[in-house]
């Protein structure tokens, strides 16, 4: 945003240069990001001066040339062979003295002693359009006789220059989006800091008696008073419409806006005055006489200001006459409404709209304007009437224009300012130092902070409302510390430092760091994708309920709408992208939260009650474990690796993985096929390969495994006393067994049985081999099953072993008919 020096001059009485000014904006939170010079006349007319023609003499050597002496006001005079067939003796002339620089468009040269055919030249008498002054090249410009030589050009012409501030405003102080706003807090803080300063005054906007005896009158109608609280208005008659005087455009250039017309540029000098955009039509040009503010039907044409048509959006506002649209809202003009030379009428507008109505609009249409940045930010409501009166005033002042009825000020419900509480202590522990009370309020007076109590431990204050971001404590308590300057606030030699009450980690997080550690130590690398997403996934896939996706309202695209009901397409881009990198072996974890909507609230349900909200954790594999090489072919990352890593880490965590039901899923879209881990009716983990039309959504064609883990119901159960015991110091023995069963009988089922009828003696089962054939039978399998046994104390004998062997056959044949295979 740029500042100008000299305007907040105008606005405040104080003794800087535009350097020292720029450190106190600083230091007071309005960072000055740079600092460039202003000149109505580029480069400021340096080393040019006023200068008598003594002597005009014909050049010896040149039949167009003259030689001539001039005087500047120095001790000597200067010999300037000049071409200009207009020079003459006794003229006052300006004069461009050796080392100036002269400009012409983005080009410039320096003036140097030299010698024209023979004759020495110390300068150059100068015409209009050579130092920027007009476009004339006929001849040097003849001055007053009254012209007084060796006066500085610059002074001569009155050629006024300024320093202009480029200020990095947040988006959060609006406050501050103007001079007056800029001059209030460099107010704050030149007297906080003890520099003289004469005290903020709002410039004059005096009342305006309307014409009594014209008969000419506009109906204002707000529809829509949540996009648009406050309306203010007036119009003017008898206006002539002409060219800006020179002290308002050189005002608007300076902070880089460039001149139109006398009324359009108050507008725009009223908005960078005091930051109410306004905005004036031609009122003969409103038809019906009527302005409505509302919004138009979806796809509803609009040619804007400079031509181009665009389709409105339900939801703009827009500034209509009887019949179309004049103009969206705080946002950009109309084609047809606007101010011309001819206009005679002025409707002139200063309105409070919705930040975030504007800022929506202004984002859908990719309109940026300097109204659109100053209402999507948040403008004060109050001043309406104020800047109504104050452009009022200076369109009269320059047109000759009469008001023609009394100013039409819809505001139906009051914007109330914010009341808060604030207590001294919590002042002194954000600052970490001592802030005496007295300061703290002084700081919030020259804020124009209204106090309404003041206690020994806290005061009470009202907020005005160009503060829109202040409404808490801590605001005004970083309200306070802008002024009292951060630069005020001494570094300790010690560190302060407030020891947690809490008694150890939590157990999901000390869960969630063991997983991912084991994770990453078995060569997956953690990804952090973003809880937004397409919302076109829940309309290809019905494995996403789309009646339960959490709508954005004002989403940044069409890529990034609802938020996420599964990890699986984050996942499935970050694959997409490594694979066309060239990176196709890929081992993936993320921890994040699922969304989605409760279909089954009742309308006005509590948001907790409306929403859920899920902890996952989601693995993919795909590609090989690593490279091959001369000597070694790298396994495949298939569905057996991640089934092996979700038990390992189970296992890892101390989960009682050996009370899982595993079930083969059936009519999932979500994969080609899969299955699923249960702790009694609760699912813990489904994981498989993912189906072909998923991975084509995501532009992939190789396969990827993916799991998806139910982290709260693994962390509920997990078992957190640990049980130490003796390494075994006894030798364990292997046994075999080859079980014919049912093909509906799963290993998962055998294992259950084995170390609930196997006694304790059996420490670990594992499967060796699968068989299906005509040797057992076309509706059976043979699971072929190793058996460890151990004893803690002592060698196991035969007999005991052959006992334990004994029993699990006769469980095995007991529980599920199972054969021994011959």
């Amino acid at each position: 945003m740029k500042i100008s020096y000299k305007w907040l001059k105008d606005l405040l009485s104080f003794d800087l240069s535009a350097e020292e000014t720029a450190v106190y904006l600083t230091n007071c939170g309005l960072e000055v990001e740079g600092m460039e010079t202003f000149e109505t006349v580029k480069g400021g007319l340096r080393g040019l001066v006023i200068g008598e023609v003594l002597t005009c003499e014909a050049h010896p050597n040149s039949d167009h040339l003259h030689v001539t002496t001039v005087n500047v006001g120095a001790e000597e005079p200067l010999h300037i062979v000049c071409g200009a067939p207009n020079v003459a003796a006794g003229q006052k002339v300006v004069v461009a003295t050796i080392g100036t620089v002269l400009y012409s468009g983005d080009e410039s040269f320096t003036i140097k002693k030299s010698k024209l055919r023979g004759e020495p030249s110390e300068g150059m008498i100068c015409a209009e359009d050579e130092i920027g002054l007009g476009s004339s090249h006929d001849g040097i410009m003849v001055l007053d006789p009254e012209a007084v030589p060796g006066t500085p050009a610059s002074q001569y012409f009155n050629v006024e220059s300024d320093t202009v501030f480029e200020i990095g405003l947040t988006p959060n102080r609006c406050d501050a989006i103007s001079h007056v706003g800029v001059a209030r807090d460099l107010y704050a803080s030149l007297v906080r800091n003890g520099v003289e300063c004469s005290p903020l005054v709002l410039p004059s906007a005096h009342d305006i008696k309307p014409i009594s005896n014209v008969k000419f009158h506009i109906d204002v109608t707000v529809e829509n008073t949540k996009a648009c609280p406050r309306y203010s208005s007036l119009y003017l008659d008898n206006v002539k419409v002409a060219d800006s005087p020179e002290w308002l455009q050189t005002k608007l250039r300076s902070v880089g806006i460039r001149p139109i017309n006398n009324v359009v540029d108050v507008t725009q000098y009223v908005m960078l005055e005091v930051g109410q955009p306004m905005h004036a039509f031609d009122a003969d040009k409103i038809k019906g006489n009527k302005v409505i503010v509302k919004n138009l039907p979806k796809d509803t044409p609009f040619v804007t200001l400079d031509g181009n048509e665009i389709k409105l959006h339900e939801e703009d506002l827009m500034i209509c006459n009887e019949e179309e649209g004049m103009c969206i809202a705080g946002v950009y003009g109309g084609l047809h409404s606007g101010i011309t030379r001819e206009t005679t009428r002025v409707f002139l507008e200063s309105a409070y709209f919705n930040p975030v109505s504007i800022r929506k609009t202004a984002k859908r249409h990719g309109l940026k304007t300097d109204a659109s940045f100053r209402y999507e930010r948040g403008c004060d409501p109050d001043i309406t009437i104020y800047a109504l009166k104050r452009a009022a005033n200076l369109i009269q002042s320059l047109t000759g224009a009469n008001m023609l009825a009394d100013i039409n000020d819809i505001y139906p419900v009051k914007i109330e300012p914010a009341c808060i509480t604030l207590h001294y202590d919590e002042v002194n522990k954000i600052a970490g130092k001592v802030i005496p009370k007295d300061e703290v309020i002084k700081i919030l007076q020259l804020l124009n902070i209204k106090l309404n109590s003041f206690e020994e431990d806290f005061c009470v204050v009202t907020v005005p409302l160009n503060k829109v971001d202040v409404t808490r404590p801590i605001d005004l308590i970083e309200e306070v510390l802008r002024i009292y300057g951060y630069n005020n606030i001494e570094i300790p030699d010690t560190i302060q430092f407030k020891l947690s009450s809490c008694q150890g980690q939590n157990l999901a997080y000390q869960m969630q760091m063991t997983a991912s550690r084991y994770l990453a130590d078995n060569g997956f690398y953690e990804v952090v994708n973003n809880s937004l997403t397409r919302g076109d996934y829940a309309e290809q896939f019905d494995f996403i309920p789309a009646n339960e996706t959490v709508k954005l309202l004002n989403p940044l695209s069409t890529e990034l709408n609802v938020m996420r009901q599964t990890l699986l397409f984050g996942g499935l881009e970050n694959v997409a992208r490594n694979v066309n990198n060239k990176n196709a072996n890929l081992r993936l974890f993320e921890f994040g939260k699922t969304y989605s909507l409760n279909p089954a609230a009742e309308q006005g349900a509590d948001v907790t009650v409306r929403y859920q909200e899920k902890e996952e954790l989601a693995l993919f594999v795909t590609g090989k474990m690593g490279d091959d090489s001369w000597n070694h072919r790298a396994e495949d990352l298939d569905v057996f690796y991640l089934k092996n890593m979700i038990v390992n880490m189970l296992n890892r965590l101390n989960f009682p993985v050996e009370q899982l039901t595993g079930r083969v899923e059936e009519n999932a879209r979500m994969f080609s096929d899969h299955y699923s881990y249960y702790l009694k009716d609760e699912r813990i983990a489904t994981f498989g390969v993912v189906s072909p039309a998923v991975l084509k959504a995501v532009s992939l064609k190789k396969p990827v495994c993916y799991a998806e883990l139910n982290w709260p119901a693994i962390v509920r159960n997990v078992n957190t006393s640990v049980e130490y015991t003796k390494i075994a110091t006894y030798p364990a023995v292997k046994r075999d067994l080859a079980l014919v069963v049912d093909k509906s009988v799963t290993y998962e089922t055998l294992v259950q049985i084995g170390y609930k009828f196997g006694s304790k003696l059996v420490k670990k089962i594992s499967l060796f081999d699968v068989y299906e054939g005509e040797k057992v039978g076309h509706d059976k399998k043979s699971y072929a099953l190793n058996f460890v046994l151990q004893h803690p104390d002592k060698t196991l004998t035969d007999e005991e072993i052959n006992k334990v062997m004994n029993k699990l056959i006769a469980a095995y044949e007991r529980e599920v008919s199972a054969t021994l295979r011959s």
